[in-house]
């Protein structure tokens, strides 16, 4: 399994990033993905999920309305968009999947909010 973030970088409050995450290594289509978010000095918390054929999302009450999580099957990727950016989303974002009860991450992408 491998899971490669990219798309982070720095932005201005109330600003826009779309983060990507390639899949490899496992049938991407048969396993719902998560993005998950981990800021300096706090544990590691989800941030959104989608289903294993996109039809069901869910979101962590601090980005709901916010954040968009999708994928694309065809080209075995998940996304994150993100919008109206806060200072507090300031964190490495991870994405996430369970395999055969066995977890993985992705070495994350760094995501800073600041003016």
């Amino acid at each position: 399994v491998q899971l490669v973030e990219s798309g982070g970088g720095l932005v201005q409050p109330g600003g826009s990033l779309r983060l990507s995450c390639a899949a490899s290594g496992f049938t991407f289509s048969s396993y719902a993905m998560r993005w998950d978010r981990q800021a300096p000095g706090k544990e590691r918390e989800m941030v959104a999920g989608i289903t294993s054929a996109g039809g069901s999302t869910n979101y962590a009450d601090s980005v709901k309305g916010r954040f968009t999580i999708s994928r694309d099957n065809s080209k075995n990727t998940v996304y994150l968009q993100m919008n109206s950016l806060k200072p507090e989303d300031t964190a490495v974002y991870y994405c996430y999947v369970r395999k055969w009860s066995l977890d993985y991450w992705g070495q994350g992408t760094q995501v800073t909010v600041s003016s």
